[in-house]
């Protein structure tokens, strides 16, 4: 009797798989999976999870699988902020965690950049966006903290297997269009429930030619699209990033991540050559046309912040619409770069010259503004801002208005006082 073939499986499919010791695994199965990574920040970590780990008398069921990042409350700046930051350090201490990252930048950027997060891997975070690790062929998704209890406690979780969405962006990029333009362009058409909490997987030429942080921003924004991860199967890109920046060497079989060519999927396709800027108009990512719609908004605040939006290349992005150039009057430009060790790497290159000369302030690696945290965008009646979310209030203000768009159009608006094309600048 011959051996029945192998059902034909996504990369969701195949990651979940692995992480419940199954063969395969069929859309809308219930499975029990190991987690190999819990990561929560001081927002959502110790303050929730110690006193319901006393309650219990439970612990940690493997330290070396848990990552305690600090981002969201530092610097302090209130009473408030210091306690939740000293609950946050005393826990690392008396658990002894040997992987705390303190005010080192953003969770989703700081943890792939100290290597944690790989191909092949099932990880989880206490926070929405941590589907940024799916960038790396890692099935990566966000929960609440009582999820992350039981996993913390247990190093399991239930899963129900996604179907998957599969983004194909063919062609090329223009000069000046970005991952995030991708993304806000994807909302659109979707809406902020479009990915209905399955599995969304972004492939294609365009895709493919991303740098790292471009795909990060890709996955990262999966969650504003209402997916529970974004993929990415992982390449040489993958390999050489995790090489370069984390020191990590991928074992030869990670290229075996990657969706099988007749597994069930929905795909849509779009063409990245005819993709121009976006920008999401307040208040919700959703709400995005083409740049050329805004011509005539003011802005009072330009800020170049966050996971998905201050990255290194985020950075060189804003640098190079910028340098020899000054900000108009009445404008402030805001840069938080994502973690301290982009700051460095911009400011060995220059770039942090460049921006400070334009007339930039920059400001703390940590979630900041993005998060509502702190005075950043206080008086600005509108703010154009790299940011995933411009939800009314999400910024601190709910009197302001937020315009999301990419470094590139941050940058360019910054110069004019108003929303620009940056291809305009760049050409």
């Amino acid at each position: 009797m011959s051996k029945l073939a192998a059902p034909a499986q996504t990369l969701a499919q195949k990651l979940i798989a692995k992480a419940c010791g199954q063969p395969h695994v069929a859309v809308g199965e219930l499975v029990m999976c190991q987690v190999d990574l819990a990561m929560f920040h001081d927002s959502s970590g110790a303050r929730r999870l110690k006193p319901m780990l006393e309650e219990l008398g439970a612990s940690i069921w493997d330290r070396n699988k848990v990552v305690q990042i600090i981002d969201h409350y530092v610097p302090e700046a209130d009473d408030d902020a210091r306690r939740i930051v000293r609950i946050a350090r005393d826990w690392a201490r008396e658990q002894a965690l040997p992987h705390q990252y303190d005010s080192e930048g953003i969770c989703h950027v700081v943890l792939p950049q100290k290597g944690h997060v790989r191909p092949g891997m099932l990880c989880v975070g206490g926070d929405s966006h941590s589907c940024t690790g799916g960038a790396f062929g890692a099935y990566m998704f966000g929960i609440g903290a009582t999820e992350m209890l039981g996993v913390v406690v247990t190093g399991e979780i239930w899963l129900r297997v996604p179907k998957t969405l599969r983004m194909r962006w063919d062609g090329a990029l223009q000069k000046g269009v970005v991952a995030k333009d991708m993304m806000l362009h994807m909302i659109a058409r979707f809406g902020m429930n479009g990915g209905r909490y399955e599995a969304v997987e972004f492939a294609g030429q365009a895709v493919n030619k991303l740098g790292m942080a471009e795909r990060m921003t890709l996955s990262n924004m999966s969650a504003e699209m209402g997916a529970q991860v974004g993929l990415i199967a992982p390449d040489d890109t993958t390999s050489d990033w995790l090489h370069s920046v984390a020191g990590v060497d991928l074992e030869p079989t990670f290229t075996n991540w990657s969706s099988d060519p007749h597994a069930d999927c929905e795909e849509h396709v779009f063409d990245a050559t005819l993709l121009a800027p976006m920008v999401a108009a307040p208040h919700s990512p959703a709400n995005s046309q083409a740049v050329s719609a805004y011509g005539h908004e003011p802005i009072q605040v330009a800020y170049i912040g966050a996971c998905t939006g201050a990255k290194l290349e985020d950075l060189r992005a804003a640098a190079s619409v910028l340098k020899g150039r000054r900000v108009a009057p009445g404008v402030r430009l805001l840069v938080a770069p994502a973690s301290e060790r982009d700051r460095e790497v911009a400011r060995a290159e220059g770039l942090v010259d460049i921006l400070q000369d334009a007339g930039a302030s920059m400001l703390a690696s940590s979630c900041g503004a993005c998060a509502g945290y702190g005075s950043a965008i206080e008086g600005a009646k509108q703010v154009i801002s790299s940011t995933a979310r411009n939800f009314k209030g999400r910024m601190g203000s709910a009197d302001t208005g937020v315009f999301l768009a990419s470094p590139y159009t941050v940058a360019a608006s910054a110069l004019r006082g108003r929303i620009t094309d940056p291809r305009e600048v760049l050409a």
